[in-house]
Order: C-alpha cells, then structure tokens, then sequence
C-alpha cells in the first residue's frame, strides 16, 4: 500500500512555456498533472468535482484526468448540487454514470454522513479533491472535502487537494470562530465565518490542528498572491453553484447567508441571490435609510422590489419589498458585521414580524448572535468577534501556502 512519508506536500511546479505563462495564475489542476508525484502515477483515482473544476482554458478536470497517461480515473464523487452544479440546495442526487468517459458517478449527498463510503473507495488508490471555495465556512464543500480527508485517512490512501485561489481574496479574515457544540454540514470545524483561506490551507489546518492524519498532498496553485480577488487573476467564473452567480454575490455571500435563518428571504429565486435580502413586511425604504445613516464601510443599502420565482422556498411568486447590497469598496466591506447589523436593524424595526429560522446558530457557528441581538447586545458581540478573527488570523500564518 501507497505510504507517503510526510503528512505535506506541496507541489509547486514551474511549467510556463512562455513569459505570458510565467506571470499566469494556475490552479492547482494544472501545475498537478504538469509533473504528477511519482508515487502516484499509475494509480487508480477517485475525484471529489463538479462543473466548477477547471482549468485555464475551462476544460473539467474530469475529461483532464480520464486522458491523462499516468493516471486511471475509476470514480467521481459528487458534492451538494450534483457533478454539474445545477442541483437545488440541499436536494437529492442520485448515483449515475458519466456519460462522456463511462465513470460511474457516486453522490455523496445520498451517503448516510454526507463523507465517501467504503463501497464507493473500493477500487481508489488516491482521492482528488477540486472545487471552488467561496471564502465562507457555511459553504458545504469545504464539510465535503474534510469527510473526504477522514475517509483516505481511515483507508490509508493520499488526499490531493488541487488548490484554488480564493476568489475574495486572502487577506481579509472575519467572524467568530465555530463553537463547536454547533458542529453541522454548514461548519464542521472552529474556523471564522470568513476565513480568508484557500482549500488547501483548510485542509492543511484540518489535518493538523484537528486531527485527520490524512497523507495531504496539496497542489499549489501558481502566481496567486492574497491580495488577488477572483477577476484579478485571469481565471475563468464559474457559477459555484445555482445561486452564486457572480463575483458580487460571492463577496456578499459570507454575512447574507445569514438570512437563510430568519423569515426573510435570501434572495433565492431571485435575479440576485445573496446580494439582496427582503419580506413582505419589510419597511424597505425606512430600514435602508437608517442603515446608510451610518456609513459602514464599503457598502449601501438600495431600498427596491424584487419579483420571487414560484419554485422559491420562501414567498414564492410574489413581488416584495427588498434591500439591496450596493458594494462600494470590497476591500472596506465587511459583509458579516454589515449583514448582522441589518438583521438587528430589522428587528429593531419590524418586532412583531421578524422571526428567527431553525438554521440560525447552525449558520451563526453559536447561539450567540440569537441571544445578543434579542437582549440588545449586538455592538458588544461583534467587538468580540473581530478579537477572534485577528487571532484566528495570526495563528494561522504558519499553515499559509502563499
């Protein structure tokens, strides 16, 4: 059996042709497959994928494997929202085939943990992992990736993480860490609501701060600083799933989805998901006016109406009244505290109509903000917080790859 003898490696590969090459953000299924570790080459992989994993030229990583010489693709495990990324959230995907290389395709979100089976890893010498990170902990595939990591540990086979930038940047880290009596599929590990990491930085603190033990190879992803923001780098967009659809949803994307645990809807089966947030109730104009009163950094608050599709979970069909995330400056912009001071201020606002989800302190990471914002506390809560994310921030410069 495959041993590698270092829990680490990251495999930082030069392979530009060209000066236009050499200065080129490459991810990390390109500098992988340009010199393959000769331990595992010849070996039968499993690939943790979907529609999001491409290459430069945005070709899947699925066909970039199948046709690789070295390399035997025998299975791909699918996340959340399916191998093509068009699954509803949280909806059910059944095991197929894929019909352009013959593989079979297992759903990882019909297994009973969420993680791959034992039936599923039978014929896998190495797990790969590639998908798109979002730069929030509530986003599942990063819980898919860490049951993936236990599996190859528990069978002793590598994990190869083939890293992504993340596409809001890797400097700015926010939100309190994870209390970890909250653990669920949307946090599995104390980790910031955002973090500021790429996939293979998590999965490198996965794997030694917490525990897994997984043989981690991690596939660098090339010419990224961290101060790169996804349309900074050259590589292709790609929808991470159905209701991110831009850049600006993504960067609002770790506070907004804070929405999803309350009774106003996210913007989920809108034009803009996770860029406005409404109810029927909502005193849009008065609520908006308050919020742009005091000049939080980077960002308005646009009062509008937004029209719901009927397939929507929440006020399906209906035309309501909405509050819009203007983004003025990323840089500046804090969407976790700004999304939980427009949650306070709506209560404030509207105490009879609001109300709290069941999801709230699984999204949250605690019971805190619940508690802090129904007793009036918030201001003290969030100070608490960005303690917490400067020293998640310091602690984490020695697992930092770039």
């Amino acid at each position: 059996m495959l041993r590698i003898l270092v829990s680490l490696l990251v495999i930082s590969l030069p392979f530009a042709t060209t000066a236009q090459d050499a200065r080129s953000v490459r991810p990390g299924i390109e500098t992988f497959l340009a010199d393959i570790p000769p331990a595992l080459r010849g070996k039968r992989v499993g690939l943790i994928t979907n529609h999001s994993a491409v290459d430069r030229a945005k070709v899947p990583d699925i066909d970039l494997i199948a046709r690789h010489r070295d390399l035997k693709l025998v299975a791909l495990l699918a996340p959340e929202h399916g191998i093509r990324g068009d699954a509803a959230a949280g909806a059910q995907i059944e095991d197929e085939k894929d019909p352009k290389t013959g593989v079979p395709i297992f759903s990882l979100y019909k297994s009973e943990d969420r993680g791959p089976t034992d039936e599923m890893l039978r014929d896998v010498d190495v797990l790969v992992y590639d998908l798109q990170e979002v730069g929030g902990r509530t986003w599942t595939y990063v819980s898919t990736m860490a049951l993936a990591m236990q599996a190859a540990a528990k069978k002793q086979i590598p994990f190869v993480v083939l890293d992504r930038p993340n596409p809001i940047g890797g400097e700015i880290v926010e939100g309190a860490l994870l209390d970890p009596r909250f653990t669920s599929f949307v946090g599995m590990y104390p980790i910031p609501a955002r973090h500021g990491l790429t996939v293979g930085e998590l999965a490198t603190l996965f794997n030694t701060k917490y525990g897994i033990r997984a043989e981690l190879i991690v596939a660098r992803v090339a010419n990224w600083t961290r101060s790169q923001w996804q349309d900074q780098t050259g590589l292709p967009w790609v929808n991470p799933s159905p209701n991110l659809r831009s850049l600006a949803a993504v960067t609002s994307y770790p506070g907004s989805v804070y929405f999803e645990g309350t009774n106003l809807t996210e913007g989920r089966g809108t034009d803009r998901p996770f860029e406005q947030i409404g109810a029927p109730w909502l005193n849009a104009p008065q609520v908006a006016r308050v919020m742009n009163e005091r000049r939080l950094p980077g960002v308005r608050f646009e009062a509008i109406t937004m029209a719901v599709a009927a397939t929507a979970a929440k006020f399906p069909g209906r035309t309501i009244p909405a509050i819009r995330f203007d983004v003025t400056d990323r840089v500046a912009y804090r969407p976790v505290r700004t999304a939980l001071l427009l949650i306070d201020e709506i209560r404030r606002q509207h105490p009879n109509d609001f109300a709290w989800g069941k999801t709230i302190d699984r999204l949250t990471g605690s019971d805190k903000v619940r508690l802090a914002i129904d007793a009036g506390r918030l201001p003290a809560l969030l100070e608490e917080w960005d303690r917490e994310a400067a020293a998640f921030k310091a602690a984490s410069k020695a697992l930092l790859l770039y």
